[in-house]
């Protein structure tokens, strides 16, 4: 029996992305979840969590009670709107208030990461997260039960962002070496929206070393982070761009090599003239002219 409501419940759950007219994967980014355990919660071999369904509903327009088959709620079928079995009315009042631009979900992670920048994972409470997105904590909590949710949604938002400018800035690069060369200007502190971002993982990387879950995707968005660097240098270093080396070894190194210069940049200010963000970028390309560059 419960296999069966499990199996409903997938369902249902189908027919809302399908409804919302974007892929599996744009669905899962949407309500802030890991695309894999979406795909399982499809298939079945995953159960939903409360909260996920709670997130479902909202970005998808639903009744969460028609989502996880509550007899009494009301079904598509019967609504005058299939799509919206819950009426504007009522799913603002459950949302927390009128629903901002990219649902409620994506505004508490968006406000929870500007809050972490400004003031550090510890110092952020839930009733600071609820008051910059003008709600109520219960609101809040109906999305993310507790600290560790939001803060592994924090990180999981901020690792699609990264990765969608990777993917932009790249994306008219004339040669491997300027795909390069692009990739690491996008990782200097110039900014300050470029400093905000810096600020924001430095304090997740703190906490990813006490939590399991946010530590796993902190790897794994490191382990991609590398290999987007060890495939451009594996690619110029086929066209010749690059002299012949382990790609996954020199990608390594530079990897690490940014991130230490970045975070003296942080702790030194945007205008130090040995560790400001000039310094950094000359520093990383003597370095890649000096070991990865073909003479």
């Amino acid at each position: 029996m419960q296999s069966e409501q499990r199996d409903a419940v997938s369902e249902r759950v189908r027919k809302v992305i399908a409804d919302a007219g974007v892929s599996q994967r744009e669905f899962a980014r949407q309500i802030v979840m890991d695309p894999s355990k979406l795909s399982r919660s499809l298939g079945g071999t995953r159960r939903f969590t409360t909260a996920e369904l709670a997130r479902v509903a909202v970005t998808g327009g639903v009744d969460v009670g028609w989502l996880i088959g509550t007899p009494t709620a009301p079904s598509p079928a019967s609504s005058a709107s299939p799509a919206s079995p819950m009426s504007p009315a009522a799913r603002r009042q459950r949302a927390g208030g009128p629903t901002p631009e990219g649902g409620r979900p994506l505004q508490i992670v968006r406000e929870t990461v500007r809050l972490i920048a400004e003031r550090g994972f510890h110092a952020v409470r839930v009733q600071d997260i609820a008051e910059a997105c003008a709600t109520s904590t219960a609101a809040i909590h109906y999305h993310f039960p507790g600290r560790d949710d939001l803060l592994e949604a924090a990180v999981r938002w901020c690792m699609d962002e990264d990765t969608a400018r990777r993917a932009a800035r790249v994306a008219d690069a004339a040669d491997t070496a300027d795909e390069l060369r692009q990739l690491i200007e996008l990782q200097i502190p110039r900014t300050p929206r470029q400093r905000w971002q810096w600020s924001v993982w430095l304090d997740l990387w703190a906490e990813a070393a006490r939590s399991t879950a946010v530590g796993r995707l902190h790897a794994d968005y490191y382990r991609q982070w590398r290999a987007t660097v060890a495939d451009v240098l594996r690619r110029g270093i086929a066209d010749g761009v690059f002299r012949p080396a382990d790609p996954d070894a020199a990608a390594l190194r530079l990897t690490a090599l940014i991130d230490g210069l970045a975070t003296q940049v942080l702790a030194s200010g945007p205008d130090a003239p040995d560790t400001g963000p000039d310094a950094m970028h000359e520093a990383l390309t003597a370095y890649v002219d000096a070991t990865l560059t073909a003479h």
